[in-house]
């Protein structure tokens, strides 16, 4: 925390007043998070399409692991693609071709059933869907409330995860695997639907080409490191342990039933956090409630070592589910005032995807033996470094924001 507390503050020119590009509308946020939604969905049920690979394709749990760490790996790529293309393109077409190629791919997977060609197949669709996330993350990126734009997607995402978690893992033994690519599919169809219902000024290009073109100075570019760090961290820690959550409640010998809607019921309440944001926004800053809600992340993190007891598991869903879906949208409200394109963001979303790419990836591994007992000391430890980093970005540019 000392590092925290001397960070050096960051000049006017780090932090960027919005330009009003489109309308500060719930309605307008819920249609734009519709639409990234679309491009990952799969991260939002992770849980279910792991133990459904595993369950309905016997999948070993580092086969599933791979599979799920593929999609987002693509995604990983497939962001950064976007960072190099936000500027060049029209977003309005090339989301409707982006997410007409992930539809496909949906479909597609439908038909695989060994590890190998479905690892191949869904990190292809990571790369379609991450290039899709990275575009909307730049439209969201510029609208007048970034961290609201933010929330809302986050509390998309925390709604549909919900039923996602609670009824797949239920349906996977009668209907295969398959039901689950069937969702994502179904969800990309009304994500195309909603491109055409997003209003037009969405489509308009930055005004301040000034801001646009301005260069970060190095103290700017020092608080945007940080944030990716923590937004890294943050959602590999959180993302290992979610991965896996149907599996650890088994390992705990919990009921399939009560794990169902435990973490179905979690997740809705977890949306609780992303409302927080969009009725709070920054006018209480952004330092002090990341604050706390890093430290109510380590202890319902550290909730999962005794998840032999209902309660204690149904709780520690709850609490990590609120706060994953309260810091994130901070987070990249932070690297969209740094930068006004959007490219940030989108850089952004790169960072968050590797994060939630390794996450399944290194948790896989460590489950060798089943030891979830370190699965979950490593997942507290990636969020104590983040913490640090995020507390540090936040600070340096509260210090100079206007809470809003």
């Amino acid at each position: 925390m000392t590092a925290i507390a001397n960070a050096p503050a960051i000049d006017a020119a780090a932090v960027q007043t919005p330009v009003a590009q489109a309308p500060d509308r719930l309605w307008l946020y819920a249609l734009l998070a519709l639409v990234a939604t679309a491009g990952f969905f799969y991260v939002n049920i992770m849980s279910a399409i792991v133990d459904g690979l595993i369950t309905g394709l016997d999948f070993t749990n580092a086969q599933a692991g791979t599979v799920a760490a593929a999609n987002i790996y693509g995604a990983s790529v497939g962001s950064f693609i976007a960072v190099l293309l936000v500027r060049r393109v029209r977003w309005r077409p090339t989301l409707f071709a982006l997410l007409s190629l992930l539809l496909l791919l949906d479909l597609g997977s439908l038909a695989i059933h060994t590890a190998g060609p479905l690892t191949a197949m869904r990190a292809l669709h990571g790369l379609v869907g991450g290039m899709a996330v990275g575009v909307v993350y730049s439209v969201m990126a510029r609208t007048q409330s970034p961290d609201r734009a933010f929330g809302m997607l986050l509390l998309v995402q925390f709604g549909l995860g919900g039923l996602g978690v609670m009824f797949l893992p239920t349906l996977v033994p009668e209907f295969g695997a398959r039901i689950l690519f069937l969702s994502l599919a179904a969800l990309t169809a009304c994500a195309l639907v909603a491109i055409f219902a997003i209003p037009h000024l969405a489509d308009s290009r930055p005004a301040a080409e000034g801001a646009l073109a301005q260069r970060l100075s190095t103290t700017a570019r020092t608080t945007a490191v940080l944030a990716l760090l923590a937004l890294l961290l943050f959602q590999a820690g959180n993302m290992a342990l979610s991965a896996f959550i149907i599996r650890l409640g088994e390992h705990y010998e919990l009921g399939r039933g009560f794990i169902g809607q435990a973490l179905g019921w979690a997740t809705w309440v977890g949306a609780a956090g992303a409302g927080l944001v969009i009725f709070m926004g920054t006018r209480f800053g952004r330092m002090r409630p990341m604050l706390v809600a890093m430290l109510l992340t380590l202890a319902g993190t550290a909730g999962f070592f005794w998840s032999g007891s209902q309660p204690v598991y149904f709780i520690a869903n709850v609490g990590t589910a609120v706060t994953w879906s309260f810091v994130v949208p901070y987070l990249f409200g932070m690297l969209a005032r740094l930068d006004l394109s959007g490219r940030l963001a989108t850089l952004g979303g790169f960072m968050s995807k590797l994060g939630l790419a390794s996450g399944p990836m290194a948790a896989g591994l460590l489950l060798h033996d089943d030891d979830f007992p370190l699965l979950i000391a490593a997942a507290i430890a990636a969020l104590a470094l983040s913490g640090v980093a995020m507390l540090a970005a936040a600070r340096r540019i509260d210090l100079l924001e206007p809470r809003t």
